[in-house]
């Protein structure tokens, strides 16, 4: 295993955690379940390491924007990103890619959700403190579906154009 990453504990037929997460729509801070923002419907859920940070600016929330139609095409109800940061920085990384009303933006703050799913990781050495694990799911009414988790450092199985093709 690499430095900083560790064994994924949810799989393919688990229910998400029930987690609490935080959105910023408008401006008023609001804190959420993610499994019931999950309950109902198919949702895509990605996650990345930071907003702002390269490869997820450049190439992870760009690719979704990119297919965001073609995935609900497919019967995918909501696009969510969730990453280890506040509510604020989700937000306005969300509006300098005008991602408002395409992708729902969630806010992992204190990786909650990432413990418990066994999807963190740790980029201290990169002065970042715990992260998430680059990755994404497909969650059917609360249920995980299809897990793609990339290996540390690569950019391929959680891409939106690898969900859309298993879709």
């Amino acid at each position: 295993m690499t430095k900083g990453f560790k064994a994924v504990t949810i799989q393919v037929g688990d229910s998400l955690p029930n987690v609490r997460v935080q959105i910023l729509p408008g401006a008023t801070l609001q804190d959420v379940s993610i499994r019931d923002l999950c309950a109902n419907g198919v949702t895509v859920l990605f996650a990345v390491p930071g907003a702002f940070t390269p490869a997820c600016s450049a190439r992870h929330l760009p690719g979704f924007l990119e297919h965001a139609e073609a995935l609900k095409a497919k019967g995918v109800d909501r696009i969510a990103c969730i990453a280890v940061n506040d509510a604020f920085v989700m937000s306005a990384w969300a509006a300098i890619n005008h991602a408002d009303g395409k992708i729902m933006m969630l806010a992992d703050g204190n990786g909650d959700f990432a413990k418990a799913t066994g999807l963190s990781s740790d980029a201290s050495p990169w002065g970042m403190g715990l992260r998430s694990q680059r990755y994404a799911m497909v969650v059917k009414d609360g249920r995980v579906t299809h897990l793609f988790v990339d290996a540390p450092g690569a950019f391929e199985v959680s891409a939106a154009q690898y969900v859309l093709n298993r879709l």
